[in-house]
């Protein structure tokens, strides 16, 4: 046998730690479709419903603290802004709607996609946000003047992912045609075109500080980009297709999630650092 491969699985073996379920509830009254933690606080969390309900928790507690209605068919995507006063989601229909937490209300509703909004992110410090759908568009939002200010087209599926830099000037958008496409938001076009991924692209995150971006897909690879050069300077192979990931606060790791596992991984040289062993099905935000 291939003595190398044994040490790997034996080293990966006695690294690997076992996960346990701290917490179940039901959220909604039938499937929950989609859940994003507000980042400011880690102290907070929002679910949409296949019962067209948007609810807020505070993490660890079973009882929502708002149960916010309005939309007209199933909740497919959410999330917070920056400062955890505004949640925006997307639906079935291609609504999107804004609530305001402090008030409880509705205080926009936005139309335009033709099909389901399934990937919402939030400019971080502007009053705009992204959405993408299963019509192939990228949409861009700006909340005061309550409309699209920008269509990006150029997916062949729908766009899944979509994430905004940390300083706000580019956009990512990762899709389910295994594409992933950085766009400037100043100049209003398309800078570049990574690689496409041989499956739907889960995740598209910039790094909180250098000029990285990672990018993972159901084809079971976490790939690491560098935004000066464009080129691919890593890549990391899961067993099984990723569902989730993010760089961590420093960005000193990434964190993937499979339906098996939650990994630390780090970058060249790409290394599993540490492993936990999950069992969790349908995993929606790390």
């Amino acid at each position: 046998g291939d003595l190398g491969a044994d040490r790997r699985r034996a080293r990966f073996a006695t690294m690997v730690k076992r996960a346990y379920r701290l917490q179940e509830f039901p959220a909604h009254a039938s499937a929950v479709n989609c859940l994003k933690i507000g980042r400011k606080s880690s102290g907070v969390m929002v679910t949409g419903g296949e019962d067209k309900r948007v609810n807020l928790y505070a993490i660890g507690k079973p009882t929502a603290i708002l149960s916010l209605t309005g939309h007209q068919s199933a909740v497919e995507c959410v999330t917070f802004d920056n400062a955890e006063e505004v949640v925006v989601a997307g639906a079935a229909g291609g609504t999107l709607k804004l609530w305001d937490l402090e008030e409880a209300k509705v205080v926009r509703t936005l139309t335009g996609h033709r099909s389901n909004c399934v990937s919402v992110d939030f400019h971080p410090f502007g009053e705009f946000f992204a959405s993408g759908s299963l019509d192939t568009n990228l949409k861009i939002w700006d909340i005061r003047r309550k409309g699209c200010i920008h269509t990006y087209k150029g997916h062949d599926r729908g766009v899944g992912t979509c994430k905004f830099s940390p300083d706000g000037k580019w956009v990512l958008s990762g899709g389910q045609d295994g594409r992933v496409k950085i766009w400037d938001l100043t100049a209003g076009k398309l800078l570049k075109e990574f690689p496409r991924h041989d499956g739907d692209v889960a995740v598209a995150e910039f790094h909180p500080n250098e000029l990285l971006v990672a990018t993972a897909s159901a084809d079971r690879t976490v790939r690491f980009w560098d935004l000066e050069t464009f080129e691919c300077v890593d890549e990391c192979v899961e067993a099984t297709g990723v569902r989730a990931g993010c760089f961590t606060p420093d960005g000193d790791a990434f964190l993937s999630g499979t339906s098996e596992y939650m990994k630390v991984w780090k970058w060249e040289p790409a290394r599993c650092c540490d492993a936990v062993d999950v069992s969790w099905t349908r995993l929606a935000d790390v």
